[in-house]
C-alpha cells in the first residue's frame, strides 16, 4: 500500500511540476493535457485519474499553495510581521518557479486575486480602525491598501529576479507592516 501511495504522490508531483514549467514557457490556455503528460512522463489517463482537466489541476495546485500559506500564518500568529514575513519569503523562495510563473503575465490571472484575498483574510484580525494609527478609517480600505502592497512587493521581488535575499525583503516589509498595523 505504501508503494502505491508513493507512486501516486510522485506522479502528482511530476504533473504539478510539468504544468508549472510549461506555464513558464507559454500561456496556460495554449497548454494541452498531452504536453503536461509528456513533460511529466506519465500517460494522459494518469492525469485524468487525479484531475478533471487542466483547469482543475491548476485550481488544485493554487489551493495547495494557498492552504500552505494559511498554515504558515497560523504557525506565525504570535510572531511580529517581520518574523512572520520571513517564513513566507522562505516559502516563496522554495517555490520560486510556481510563484514567479503565477505572478507573471503568463501565469494564471486567477492566482493573483486568490493571493490578494488570502492576504486580506490574514490581515483582517490585525486591523484596528477603532483606535490608534488607523482610527476612523474604513476597514476595507485599510485591508485593500496593505494587502495590495504585500502582493505588489512579492510581484516586484519575483519580476526583478529576487534582488534582495528573503531575510532582507522580509525585514523591510515586516518593519513597514509593524509600523503601520502594529
Amino acid at each position: 500500500m505504501t508503494k502505491i501511495d508513493r507512486r501516486i504522490i510522485k506522479s502528482q508531483e511530476a504533473i504539478k511540476n510539468a504544468v508549472i514549467e510549461l506555464m513558464a514557457e507559454k500561456p496556460f490556455d495554449d497548454i494541452t493535457i498531452q504536453e503536461i503528460a509528456d513533460r511529466a512522463n506519465v500517460n494522459r489517463g494518469t492525469i485524468y485519474l487525479h484531475y478533471t482537466d487542466k483547469y482543475d489541476l491548476l485550481d488544485q495546485l493554487i489551493e495547495e499553495h494557498m492552504d500552505n500559506l494559511r498554515q504558515l500564518c497560523r504557525e506565525a500568529s504570535d510572531l511580529t510581521f517581520e518574523e512572520g514575513n520571513y517564513i513566507w519569503y522562505e516559502y516563496f523562495e522554495r517555490h520560486r518557479l510556481f510563484f514567479s510563473t503565477m505572478l507573471s503575465s503568463k501565469g494564471a490571472p486567477h492566482f493573483r486575486s486568490r493571493f490578494l484575498q488570502l492576504v486580506i483574510e490574514e490581515f483582517k484580525p490585525e486591523v484596528d480602525t477603532s483606535s490608534g494609527k488607523n482610527e476612523g478609517l474604513d476597514e476595507n480600505v485599510v485591508l485593500q491598501f496593505f494587502a495590495s502592497a504585500v502582493v505588489g512587493i512579492v510581484e516586484w521581488w519575483f519580476k526583478q529576479g529576487m534582488p534582495l535575499p528573503a531575510r532582507v525583503i522580509a525585514e523591510q516589509t515586516g518593519r513597514l507592516l509593524d509600523r503601520n498595523l502594529g
